[in-house]
């Protein structure tokens, strides 16, 4: 049994990234006992688990997730919201407004075409397109802000172990950041000088995101710009 790369190395498809019995990992697979990859990423080995974190890719929908989205369309009794996959998502009048649909109500009342929404996937039906809801707290229709997107496979490393990247440039910045796990950010800050700091952050961490000691850099480079508008 052995190791073939350190943690955090790069990889490419086909690469050999362990030699025995381990557990396969998101972005790996098995063939005759060994594990390789099969997405260009970071590698992560664990105790007992070997996986890789993709650097490119497409967003997969899983339940449990926050996604920002824009509704596109307005179906009988519900809305069609594009929240970057294959199959846009749907929210209906119950998981929007918590109440059945009527035929004579005005569904714009509650969201129009082009409006943004911050919401929770809740279900996945047979041919796996997400189903929404904009019930609860911190859910619903964006009323400021504005959103910037990157890579999904790079939220991970934007949020940080135990929330400790997001957290540090929330107290650097004094923006509210909203996550969307499908790659979509909702920024709002209380000036656009702000705005613009936390944009020019998040682009060094998804260009970046591949590196060791990227949260030291990110703090310093926090620093540095403060000081500079000091």
């Amino acid at each position: 049994m052995s190791v073939k790369f350190e943690t955090r190395d790069i990889v490419v498809p086909g690469d050999l990234l362990y030699e025995g019995r381990i557990r396969t990992g998101e972005n790996t697979f098995r063939s005759e006992g060994n594990v390789y990859s099969n997405k260009v990423g970071l590698v992560n080995y664990s105790k007992d688990r070997v996986s890789v974190i993709a650097l490119e890719g497409t967003y997969t929908p899983l339940v449990g997730d926050l996604v920002v989205g824009m509704v596109s369309d307005i179906e009988l009794g519900q809305w069609v919201v594009d929240i970057s996959t294959s199959v846009n998502a749907i929210l209906t009048m119950p998981d929007a407004i918590n109440k059945s649909f009527r035929t004579n109500f005005d569904m714009t009342r509650v969201l129009d075409v082009g409006d943004v929404v911050v919401a929770k996937i809740v279900d996945l039906d047979r041919r796996r397109t997400p189903i929404l809801s904009i019930l609860g707290r911190d859910l619903g229709k964006v009323h400021e802000g504005f959103i910037m997107k990157i890579t999904p496979s790079k939220i991970p490393r934007l949020i940080g172990k135990k929330g400790s990247m997001i957290n540090m440039i929330l107290r650097g910045t004094r923006c509210q950041i909203t996550i969307g796990q499908n790659g979509k950010i909702l920024i709002n800050g209380r000036n656009r000088e702000d705005e613009e700091l936390v944009v020019k952050v998040i682009h060094k961490i998804e260009t970046e995101a591949h590196t060791s000691g990227l949260t030291n850099r990110i703090q310093e480079y926090l620093r540095t710009i403060k000081e500079d508008r000091n």
